[in-house]
């Protein structure tokens, strides 16, 4: 019979922490869950509130008490934009600019973490260890520099000019990502390609590249983005209308004596949909390409 009881106060005993662990557990469940809905919250009313701005006149923005959404729904900031061809122009640039400097970080980038990764050749530590450092430069410092140089080249207030430019501070990371995905892919795939006759650039091209395909788009869609929010170098090195880019672009609606706040709200928007497009198509491969390509197997 006290054999009975010790067994019962024992389990009792044990209980008691558990239970109370539980509720810590759920008490913690609880509290991420509301900091994960504030956090969520704070990050997705300011897009909120511009996308119904962007559908409301400058006099309704400002009205108090605010709303969200307005009785006179209108169209009229986005019918302005795509009815006005030097604000077209803004976006036909920043496609034009983004896209090219991705295609070819990506083409330079491959190659040289091919090299990186496969190869040992003289200078291959100095020049990797002057591509990290690039990364450390801040890129204010290289706005004089830079204008010099592209006014001495004939190449200020050009696609070219915007490109090169871009690319210096798209490449060292691009390059440093993709050797880090690459030294994740066994040696031996493209050994036995080699060792059935095709030379390097072949297995390059046809085995490692279709494998990498995570860590090329994560790399694609960061070099998208980088070029495509880019201001400073923009608005430095360009001069006329033709040639702003969409941030220029929507500096431009800030007038000196009135802001076009509806059409700035609905250009925001606009400027947005490309890399949220590009991110929700290529999400998978994105998160698969950051988490496979940062660590060493």
């Amino acid at each position: 019979m006290s054999d009975t009881r010790t067994i019962t106060t024992t389990v009792h005993t044990a209980s008691r922490p558990r239970s109370e662990i539980e509720r810590r557990r759920s008490r913690l469940r609880v509290g991420v869950v509301i900091g994960l809905v504030l956090g969520a919250v704070f990050a997705a009313a300011p897009v909120l509130w511009m996308l119904a701005s962007s559908f409301k006149s400058n006099t309704e923005i400002f009205e108090f008490p605010p709303r969200l959404i307005t009785d006179s729904f209108s169209f009229d900031a986005y019918i302005a934009i795509f009815s006005d061809p030097e604000k077209v122009r803004f976006f036909i640039n920043s496609y034009v600019v983004s896209f090219s400097v991705t295609v070819l970080t990506l083409l330079v980038a491959i190659h040289a973490a091919y090299a990186f990764s496969r190869f040992d050749f003289p200078g291959k530590r100095p020049i990797n260890m002057v591509i990290v450092s690039v990364q450390a430069v801040p890129p204010i410092t290289l706005l004089i520099p830079y204008f010099g140089l592209m006014v001495a080249l004939g190449l200020y207030n050009t696609y070219p000019g915007l490109i090169l430019t871009y690319m210096v501070f798209t490449l060292p990371y691009a390059i440093i990502m993709m050797t880090g995905y690459l030294n994740t892919i066994p040696k031996e795939l493209d050994e036995a390609v080699r060792m059935d006759g095709a030379g390097s650039l072949t297995a390059l091209w046809r085995v490692l590249v279709p494998v990498s395909v995570p860590g090329i788009v994560s790399v694609g869609v960061y070099t998208f983005m980088i070029a495509w929010n880019e201001y400073l170098f923009a608005l430095t090195l360009t001069r006329t209308q033709d040639m702003r880019t969409v941030p220029i672009g929507i500096q431009l609606l800030m007038g000196q004596h009135s802001y076009e706040w509806n059409e700035i709200m609905a250009m925001s928007i606009l400027g947005s949909i490309p890399v949220l497009v590009l991110f929700l198509f290529f999400q998978r491969y994105f998160i698969s390409g950051l988490t496979s390509g940062s660590v060493k197997s």
